[in-house]
């Protein structure tokens, strides 16, 4: 008896995990496929209505580093959440891709905020969307890597995995350095905006979008799953439509802005 309840356990368990998966799938169907139409709406028609393009039309507005902290928040305590309780044993790429998620999230929430200098306020409306977005990534990407990825121990030594994880240090490194160059544009008391220049800002508009669309491809490669790919479409097709919108606004505010300059892919687009 003991040994039949003991494979019904089993089962059923096999069962709740083969649903989950499927569940895990079809959320990164679903980014995958509202991605362009985000990307459609973000050039043709709406400014993404917060920093420079900031609006009340979307709702009562919230102090800037308090809309990063609380949007931001569950994709860092989601997956924390999910790495302690997790009742399975976690390879090491495993390990280092949630380590990585959870490192990003840590700095976009902790960190980040609060080194903003006079940010215009968020509306409300997008202060929520940015959260449910982090709540539903956050859950994808965790419990994908802690609890279906299966990789082998070796994987950490493939060729796409180290690719990945270098793509993803430099663009890491790359937003960082961008948004500092953003956040020094203007001295103590000084207003207006100027035109930010140095690192990737030399090649395109947006060089801190560029930077982070880079890191999540390089996520997407090391860690070679559909929900991982999944955020790199979403990340690739919304910060391109928000570096256009920044681009035509640059162009239009400085006679001066740089012609050379792209909007963003490098020498390309």
């Amino acid at each position: 008896m003991e040994i039949l309840i003991g494979l019904s356990d089993k089962l059923n368990n096999l069962m709740r995990g083969k649903n989950e998966l499927r569940l895990l799938d079809l959320m990164a169907g679903i980014l995958i496929g509202i991605s362009p139409i985000i990307h459609l709406i973000i050039v043709k028609k709406v400014n993404v209505p917060y920093g420079r393009f900031s609006s009340s039309n979307w709702g009562f507005l919230i102090n800037v580093r308090v809309a990063w902290f609380l949007q931001e928040i569950p994709a860092l305590t989601i997956p924390l959440y999910t790495l302690f309780t997790s009742p399975t044993d976690i390879t090491p790429a495993s390990f280092i891709l949630i380590g990585l998620f959870i490192f990003h999230y840590a700095h976009r929430t902790l960190i980040y905020p609060f080194k903003i200098r006079g940010g215009k306020p968020t509306p409300i409306s997008i202060a929520v969307l940015a959260c449910i977005f982090c709540t539903y990534n956050g859950y994808m990407q965790s419990m994908f890597l802690l609890h279906h990825s299966n990789y082998s121990m070796d994987w950490i030594y493939q060729p796409n995995f180290i690719i990945g994880i270098c793509l993803f240090a430099w663009g890491m490194k790359t937003n960082m350095i961008c948004d500092s160059i953003l956040r020094n544009l203007r001295k103590p008391g000084e207003t207006g905006y100027k035109i930010p220049k140095g690192d990737m800002f030399e090649y395109v508009s947006c060089g801190n979008l560029f930077g982070e669309t880079v890191e999540w491809l390089g996520f997407a490669i090391a860690s070679w799953s559909l929900q991982a790919a999944a955020f790199a479409v979403f990340a690739l097709l919304y910060l391109s439509a928000r570096s256009y919108t920044n681009h035509q606004w640059y162009i239009k505010k400085f006679e001066d802005y740089p012609k050379d300059r792209k909007i963003f892919i490098p020498y390309l687009i």
